[in-house]
């Protein structure tokens, strides 16, 4: 299998079970402009556009391919050209919203789009089918949710590939560097243990540790200073590493270290518990229940985890309040994390896989807080 596609065969797949899904839902189709739907369904990379490309899918039908002539060329070379799909070019002053009513078969059915449309297609398109349509979300996150083999092995070698990056990020943990400056070796190694793209990176030290989403700035490392690396990049045919390491630069304070090791037995509380038929809110508990049994529930202050494929951030999500069940195949992170602001942070983050009877991780770097030498 070529590392940035898959086979024909997998999206035709993918194509009927989403058709069949649709009606059984009671749709007559869907419409699914450029984004993460489209890639998953035909392997492409199109972009959103003020001209309308789209890829309509009825539930009794064949798919057709509704695009400007302009992009023709691109399409003869992704995937979707080996599926022999319908192809409906327009040019300028044509109506590409009729022509995505037609290839839907005129049916009174409700359609369903994909969450990325933009408003600049949803509302002539709404226009054209005399009614608002709904979201495609419920009916495509079945699928996407549950992960074929193939892009379960591309979340493996996306993990391997992030682990070898946290390898090095001791060596980039001097004092007296700023944060940017770890960022800028971090997002090199990225690409260089395999990944095509960075797709973020988060270097949070002392304070910055408790602000989760605080990126990168131009503070110095200092002997001290608990250090949140969280960091992700695109691999594959568009799968995605994402993992989590917290490093402290020198020995850390006896303080620090009992409440780490808290989080860390969360963490692994958290993954022991992953099995076919858990809840995701179960997932979640299991983390959070023993953090607050700590004391340390005000600290924790995100969900447990996020699914993970295509998209950084995808269902299922592993929060409070999803009964969702879970079921083999599916992929998400477990990052329970512990944040004092105005002092320092942490987090631990794994990508799992859901299998027949428990979980495998996908990121295997140690658990414990990294201790970086200083002389």
């Amino acid at each position: 299998m070529d590392s940035h596609r898959f086979d024909a065969e997998v999206y035709a797949r993918r194509l009927r079970a989403a058709a069949g899904l649709a009606a059984r839902a009671g749709l007559s189709g869907l419409v699914i402009t450029p984004g993460y739907d489209l890639r998953y369904l035909l392997g492409s990379r199109a972009e959103t556009f003020e001209r309308l490309t789209a890829l309509v899918l009825p539930a009794d039908g064949e798919p057709t391919v509704v695009l400007p002539r302009l992009e023709l060329a691109s399409l003869k070379e992704s995937p979707a050209a080996e599926l022999g799909l319908a192809v409906r070019d327009w040019v300028d002053g044509e109506d590409p919203y009729g022509l995505v009513a037609g290839a839907l078969g005129g049916g009174r059915a409700a359609v369903a789009v994909t969450d990325s449309m933009p408003a600049l297609h949803l509302l002539p398109l709404a226009a054209v089918l005399g009614e608002t349509p709904a979201l495609a979300t419920d009916v495509l996150r079945e699928l996407r949710m549950v992960k074929e083999q193939a892009e379960i092995d591309a979340l493996l070698e996306a993990g391997a590939a992030i682990d070898r990056v946290h390898a090095r990020v001791p060596g980039f943990l001097v004092p007296g560097r700023t944060e940017a400056d770890v960022a800028a070796d971090i997002s090199e190694a990225i690409v260089s243990e395999g990944h095509s793209d960075v797709a973020f990176v988060i270097v949070g030290s002392g304070p910055h540790g408790a602000d989760p989403h605080h990126g990168y700035s131009d503070r110095p490392l200092a002997v001290g200073d608990i250090v949140v690396v969280d960091i992700g990049g695109t691999y594959g045919p568009g799968y995605h590493s994402d993992s989590t390491r917290t490093y402290s630069i020198g020995e850390p304070n006896s303080e620090v270290a009992q409440q780490y090791s808290i989080l860390e037995r969360a963490q692994r509380a958290a993954f022991d518990v992953v099995r076919p038929g858990v809840t995701a809110q179960q997932v979640d508990a299991a983390a959070r229940d023993l953090l607050a049994e700590a004391g340390l529930a005000e600290y924790f202050v995100h969900r447990t985890g996020h699914g993970i494929g295509l998209c950084v951030h995808e269902e299922p999500y592993i929060v409070a309040g999803n009964d969702l069940p879970l079921t083999a195949g599916m992929a998400f992170s477990i990052e329970p994390g512990i944040y004092f602001p105005g002092r320092w942070g942490a987090r631990i983050e794994d990508i799992v896989v859901v299998t027949d009877d428990g979980a495998v991780s996908a990121n295997n770097r140690p658990h414990e807080l990294v201790v970086v030498p200083v002389s």
